[in-house]
């Protein structure tokens, strides 16, 4: 199913799509794509990032630090890296360096490993809100939370690059830039140290990629995007699909 222009419809369909493909998301992390220690919830974090799917371990590990020990199951990322077309890592570790970075953690303890994070219009739409997404990313990664984003909606003033220029900044290189093609992106993190971002441009009519979710900097699973995007698209009113999926109305000739 191609990803959808969703610059057609005003931010409140959007949020109610995307409602349920975090809800799709979720659903298709607990059905085994996790490891048996990691679970994974449709939830809203006070002062986070917004309504993410977070996949947290199971407590009555060991130790207190999720990646103490390695879970079974998973892709090891020295022996399968994600095929995607950029990868690059930070070099100045400017995250790791975020002394005051805010640990987010679930009730009753149950440690945040990751989040996913679809971007919504809000996040996008002005200065101040832009900058608080970035700001939640910053501090996540610099707590060792992994990320994966994934923005639907073409770079604007305040993202000329995409959202991945806006979170990685000065990291990203002199020479980074989207192909104009495809202006739009998926983009994985590993937090912590070792800050590494893979980074999959995408554009409307593509269908969406596999992309990585990390669990520890060594290890992922695969999110399937495209299967969990298809369930949430189906269950939205026929008249916004229609609205979605009709032609482009032709400027009159002059």
């Amino acid at each position: 199913m191609p990803i959808h222009d969703w610059t057609r419809v005003d931010a409140g369909i959007f949020h109610a799509f995307h409602h349920d493909w975090i809800t799709e998301i979720s659903r298709a992390l607990n059905r085994g794509l996790l490891p048996a220690d990691y679970y994974a919830l449709p939830e809203q974090i006070a002062g986070g990032l917004g309504p993410d799917v977070l996949t947290l371990r199971r407590p009555g590990g060991k130790g207190t630090h999720p990646e103490i020990e390695p879970p079974g199951g998973g892709l090891a990322l020295a022996v399968a890296p994600p095929r995607v077309r950029i990868r690059m890592r930070s070099e100045a570790n400017q995250y790791a360096a975020k002394a005051k970075a805010v640990t987010v953690r679930h009730v009753s303890n149950h440690q945040i490993v990751a989040m996913v994070e679809i971007i919504s219009p809000g996040n996008k739409n002005n200065q101040n809100g832009l900058n608080a997404f970035v700001r939640k990313a910053h501090e996540a990664l610099a707590a060792g939370i992994h990320l994966l984003l994934v923005d639907l909606f073409p770079p604007g003033p305040r993202d000329p690059q995409g959202i991945h220029r806006a979170v990685w900044g000065d990291d990203c290189g002199a020479d980074y830039a989207l192909p104009a093609e495809k202006p739009l992106t998926c983009v994985a993190y590993v937090g912590g140290a070792g800050a590494e971002a893979f980074i999959e441009p995408v554009a409307v009519g593509d269908a969406l990629p596999e992309m990585p979710l990390f669990l520890t900097p060594d290890l992922y699973v695969l999110v399937p995007l495209e299967l969990s995007y298809q369930p949430a698209w189906e269950g939205m009113p026929a008249y916004w699909r229609d609205m979605l999926t009709a032609p482009e109305p032709r400027d009159a000739p002059g």
